[in-house]
């Protein structure tokens, strides 16, 4: 990399939305644990550890901070699971760079997920399946089949970084975000707005285009916003293979200090964006699509809040009992006031077509 991590310099985040945490977190967050701890998905008291030191359970509570507590729980359970499954299958396990190994497990996983009838071998399988009975007990098909789509969205985007990985191949930028959109676990996040919420978005509404477009919006943040937690750590470990920053510092040349600052201006345009179609699209959705936009605007802000003190990006083992503000230095204005789309980027393109709205 050329620059040590304490030497690089990370802007404070420009996130102009609302915050706000369930009430009842910290009870959601005890009743996780004992069920983490009866579910046999962790194989070490140091699995259990970093399992429940992602505090998932406040990372969701902030994404729905109006739900059912049970629901809310039981969507929380997923969470928890995608954190360990990603740690010991995907970003630094021994199938991390196998994709053949790979896919045949996370083809194992996503029919755990689809149904409950046949007995798993991987034991994180297993615990899907008992997650997966949760979420069909209180919610109708249709939220549960946009789940099950969304996962397997994700682990079609892991097995593509996984096969990078093993190939040595650093994708270019347009490559990059299309797969950091699959690959960072969003589309089966922000479905759990539905299954924890109780909501009910119609067909015609969540797949209008300019929906898609602040979903898949909300997903590319979030998951830049995370490239940038993890960053110290990944540096740290020698981790850093594919993230947002190697990409910019392969395909334009660029220092690790010059990168953190372009893919900043990029993520910042994004949530611009993001920021203007959304108040084009508000005023005139349904009770239901109100719901979920807002549990989007509420994501990104709780991720940021929840990934800027969470062990898993700190490595410190610490977390403060009580997650105030006032501890986060948040930036005032966006790092790029460019409009219109983000160069190099056409996939991603048409989020800015003037027709959407």
């Amino acid at each position: 990399m050329g620059t040590h991590p304490t030497e690089v310099e990370l802007p404070p985040v420009y996130c102009p939305l609302e915050s706000a945490v369930h009430p009842r977190a910290r009870r959601i967050e005890k009743r996780s644990v004992a069920w983490i701890d009866g579910s046999g998905m962790c194989a070490s008291e140091r699995e259990r550890s970093w399992v429940v030191a992602t505090h998932s359970a406040d990372f969701l509570a902030r994404f729905v901070p109006v739900a059912d507590e049970d629901r809310l729980w039981a969507a929380t359970l997923w969470v928890y699971w995608g954190f360990a499954f990603d740690d010991a299958r995907c970003d630094s396990g021994p199938l991390s760079t196998r994709p053949a190994q790979f896919n045949a497990l996370a083809g194992q996983v996503q029919r755990a997920c689809e149904t409950g009838l046949a007995e798993p071998e991987d034991r994180y399988a297993r615990v899907l399946q008992d997650i997966m009975r949760h979420f069909r007990s209180f919610a109708p098909p249709t939220q549960v089949a946009r789940f099950v789509h969304g996962h397997r969205a994700w682990l079609s985007g892991v097995a593509w970084q996984i096969g990078n990985q093993a190939a040595g191949r650093m994708p270019g930028l347009d490559e990059f975000l299309s797969m950091r959109l699959l690959s960072a676990g969003g589309h089966p996040t922000f479905a759990l707005l539905e299954l924890a919420t109780g909501a009910e978005v119609p067909d015609r509404e969540l797949y209008r285009p300019a929906v898609q477009a602040l979903t898949e919006m909300a997903i590319m943040v979030a998951s830049l916003d995370n490239d940038r937690h993890s960053l110290h750590k990944e540096l740290s470990r020698g981790q850093a293979d594919q993230n947002i920053y190697t990409v910019l510092m392969a395909v334009r040349e660029l220092p690790l200090q010059q990168a953190v600052d372009e893919a900043n201006g990029l993520r910042d345009r994004i949530l611009r964006r993001f920021l203007a179609l959304h108040d084009r699209v508000r005023p005139a959705a349904g009770e239901d699509l109100v719901t979920y936009l807002q549990g989007l605007r509420h994501g990104l802000r709780g991720n940021n809040e929840w990934g800027l003190r969470v062990p898993r990006y700190l490595s410190q083992g610490y977390w403060p009992d009580e997650m105030e503000d006032t501890s986060l230095a948040w930036a005032e204005s966006p790092s790029d006031m460019r409009p219109g789309p983000v160069e190099g980027a056409p996939s991603i393109a048409w989020w800015w077509d003037p027709d959407l709205g």
